[in-house]
């Protein structure tokens, strides 16, 4: 279940500067993963960007394999604005069972962000995530690109995944 778009509800002052961000995205080709622990592999996304007039924006990413279609990856969560600043936080929870703060800032029609905490669950796959840094960039083309980063306890902070999506709505 995705969280409703409340077409007749103002965005809230606080969150304008991400209004780009708003809607549903879709990879228009599959991204690309990799880690130095695992194989290469080629995933498609969909992105869900939504608000309900609070000085927050919902949102639910949806990751599955590129040709299989099986279900990979989902992320939920929010986004804040410092009011008043271009200093942004993302509260994500991930079905792996890693919860996590990202903190960055807007520049732009671009978001750079890095964890500035991480937990996860007790029985937490090894090796552990330490660190994510992520950056969301409006193209001139319109197309939104994300790139996400990722350090383990043994591998340092190095990209994981690249991919760019269309806005379908």
């Amino acid at each position: 279940m995705s969280c409703p778009v409340m077409h007749s509800v103002e965005m809230n002052p606080a969150i304008l500067p991400l209004d780009w961000l708003m809607g549903t995205w879709q990879s228009d080709e599959p991204g690309e993963g990799c880690f130095p622990t695992i194989k290469p592999f080629r995933y498609s996304e969909m992105l869900h960007f939504s608000h309900v007039g609070q000085p927050v924006i919902n949102f639910m990413f949806n990751a599955y394999h590129a040709d299989s279609k099986k279900p990979l990856h989902r992320e939920c969560g929010f986004i804040r604005m410092q009011p008043g600043t271009n200093k942004v936080a993302f509260i994500v929870a991930q079905n792996s069972g890693l919860v996590e703060i990202e903190e960055g800032e807007l520049t732009g029609q671009q978001l750079n962000l890095r964890s500035h905490s991480v937990a996860r669950i007790s029985f937490a796959k090894e090796p552990h995530v330490q660190e994510i840094s992520r950056v969301f960039q409006l193209k001139a083309d319109g197309r939104l690109e994300q790139r996400v980063s990722m350090a383990t306890d043994n591998q340092p902070l190095i990209e994981h995944l690249h991919i760019t999506y269309v806005r379908t709505s």
